[in-house]
């Protein structure tokens, strides 16, 4: 065809007619099973776990209606979990519009059932949508659903998606009169990448429901052959308890917890604070005892009232003189510990997630019940309130010297041109959705990694070994690393409270070090900057690690590569007549460039781990205890994680 031709318009050969017989309704649970990331996030590990979150909170629902005081949670043999709470029991009573179903089946089989949108059976509640335990039974391979109530014990089964097996009914009499409900299911392998539950996961988020809710007894068994543990939780402090955990791997300012509730109508929060030594805001916020990661409207009006009664006070005491501006809420914020935990009729969540609280009532209330309780709770500690003054002072003489070291960094990159460091290899392309950035361990391997990458989407940063500890240092300090400084620069998003994750360069930003203890020390380093200092990076999913084989072997003449202990395992058990000789390989710098690209870098064959933030008060207790000063505390986390090192995700 020549060009500038004219050509006939004609229709795209390979569309597809659009008539009313194309309209799929989806009945039931159907909708689960078609789309189950748009109800647990994800079929990978998170949303794997999801299905025992949306059980146990509608055994805490029933906690914090006051019908229960004790949930069990058993990972059972077989891949299976099970749930039980001693409250009310779900009703077994023919539904009023379902005359044919007992209102059990109708809460297990049907989206948005349940008791949770009107009347006055739960006055707060986390499982607002109402579709929780309905899209467990939708992604379980089985479920037995068991009821005690009015004296009798009832079972219904599903199966195979949530389809009815055996009908809801009376087995016997109720154990010694109990009443309650027990939840148990197997997750369906057609539906989830991996149908394996990891134990501390579990454990580290029943510890959370045991500090917001006060009393509560939780108790964790793990029955699967091998990792067989008990644990128990049970909180009389509450979240009180829940900030002395969080600070023990840290040092207090002082020892005393500033604490306080207030009610009015259909809501009420609660604020448990303690300051630390340290350089870091933990501020973690939940309503209805879901975590909401995104903050929201308690967290605003938390942070302006504290902001506020402060300032206030520093003012009212001299300590802030007329000539001196006011505190900034990033000064005052620095090393506290604070849990803000609201409870409210009608949460408006943003999303299935939950992230984002929405009510403008709550911001109100925090805002108010802050301004008033923590200005009484300073003047009546004086000591303590002085401290947190003289800490706020040192933060904010601090910041303006990161500021000075931020805009001396920013002027050295506008005289040095393109503004990124010299060591940078990167890549042609300028679409952060298709870029790559490599960061590699040491000179040797950076030059392997230059070789081996596709250079119109992937770039190398060498790194020389270990960066600054962030856990332990000011801005000011962090922002004099050389390497910190060369990161900074390549990512491009900036740094701290300046970070825009819109200006990053790299959609992947991948860490590339050996598999050995320096390499995870090197790793742990990197992740803990990302995490303390590029946290948005970190949520939007942006870090990942490489995850380079540990061994080779030949089968026949081609080599295979086998990621860890457990893959060689594996391979030895699918090839039993195989006479393998398994051959450890050396660290990065010493592969060649060929065999770094075939087994790290090419992303049709490399093994790459995300890294998440699925609960951000776990992850900063992790951080702390993995990069702080308490020796004893991070042998502990080691001992007790020993048994889930395979799922370690860093």
């Amino acid at each position: 065809m020549a060009l500038n031709a004219e050509v006939e318009p004609v229709k795209n050969s390979r569309a597809h007619s659009y008539e009313a017989t194309d309209i799929v309704v989806l009945e039931g649970l159907e909708p689960v099973r078609a789309r189950p990331g748009m109800y647990i996030g994800s079929t990978g590990p998170s949303g794997l776990h999801h299905l025992v979150w949306e059980v146990v909170d509608n055994a805490v629902d029933e906690a914090m209606a006051g019908r229960a005081d004790r949930i069990d949670v058993t990972l059972l043999g077989g891949g299976g979990c099970r749930v039980v709470d001693n409250g009310a029991g779900i009703p077994v009573e023919p539904h009023k519009q379902y005359p044919d179903v007992s209102s059990a089946e109708l809460v297990l089989t049907t989206l948005h059932a349940g008791g949770k949108f009107g009347g006055a059976s739960y006055k707060v509640s986390g499982g607002l949508h109402g579709v929780g335990v309905s899209v467990v039974n939708a992604l379980s391979k089985r479920l037995i659903l068991e009821i005690d109530r009015a004296d009798k014990h009832h079972v219904a089964e599903f199966a195979n998606g949530g389809n009815r097996k055996k009908a809801l009914k009376v087995t016997g009499p109720a154990p010694r009169g109990r009443t309650g409900t027990t939840v148990t299911f197997w997750p369906d392998p057609k539906v989830f990448e991996d149908i394996e539950f990891r134990a501390q996961t579990v454990i580290e988020r029943l510890q959370v429901m045991a500090f917001l809710n006060r009393g509560l007894e939780i108790r964790f068994s793990d029955e699967r052959p091998g990792r067989e543990q008990k644990m128990t939780f049970r909180y009389t402090g509450g979240i009180v308890d829940y900030v002395k955990h969080l600070n023990a791997a840290k040092e207090s300012l002082f020892k005393k917890v500033c604490s306080f509730t207030q009610s009015e109508e259909d809501q009420e929060v609660e604020i448990a604070l303690q300051w630390n030594t340290g350089f870091h805001e933990s501020i973690h916020s939940f309503a209805n005892g879901i975590s909401t990661m995104e903050g929201g409207m308690h967290e605003e009006g938390f942070r302006k009232a504290l902001t506020n009664a402060v300032n206030r006070y520093a003012r009212a005491k001299g300590q802030l003189k007329e000539k001196d501006d006011n505190f900034l809420g990033e000064d005052i914020r620095e090393g506290l510990t604070g849990i803000i935990s609201v409870r409210l009729r009608d949460p408006q969540f943003e999303g299935q997630t939950k992230a984002k609280l929405g009510n403008v009532s709550i911001r109100s209330l925090v805002e108010r019940a802050t301004n008033e309780k923590l200005g009484d709770w300073l003047e009546e500690n004086p000591r303590e309130a002085n401290q947190i003054v003289q800490k706020s002072l040192v933060a904010a003489r601090a910041r303006v010297a990161a500021r000075t070291a931020r805009d001396l960094t920013r002027r050295k990159s506008a005289l040095d041109g393109a503004g990124l460091p010299g060591k940078l290899v990167d890549c042609s392309s300028r679409d952060p959705c298709e870029s790559e950035l490599f960061i590699v361990e040491g000179n040797s391997a950076g030059g392997s990694a230059k070789d081996a990458r596709d250079p119109r989407t992937q770039a190398i940063l060498p790194i020389r070994g270990k960066i600054l500890n962030v856990e332990r240092a000011r801005i000011d300090k962090m922002l004099k690393n050389v390497e910190i400084q060369a990161l900074i620069s390549a990512i491009g998003g900036g740094v701290a409270e300046d970070f825009d994750l819109n200006k990053v360069r790299y959609h992947k930003v991948i860490v590339l070090a050996d598999a050995d203890v320096d390499g995870s020390h090197i790793r742990t380093l990197l992740l803990t900057l990302f995490f303390r200092q590029m946290k948005l990076l970190v949520e939007g999913g942006y870090v990942y690690v490489a995850q380079p084989p540990l061994y080779s072997t030949l089968v026949g003449k081609e080599k295979a590569y086998l990621k860890d202990d457990l893959a060689k395992a594996r391979f030895t058990e699918d090839h039993p007549t195989h006479k393998a000789e398994f051959q450890r390989l050396k660290g990065l710098g010493e592969m060649d460039f060929n065999e770094l690209r075939e087994t790290t870098i090419d992303p049709a064959r490399r093994s790459l781990l995300q890294v998440t933030v699925e609960q951000a008060a776990v992850a900063d207790e992790v951080c702390s205890v993995l990069m702080g000063d308490d020796v004893e505390l991070r042998r502990t986390f080691i001992q007790q994680n020993a048994k889930d090192v395979r799922f370690l995700d860093i």
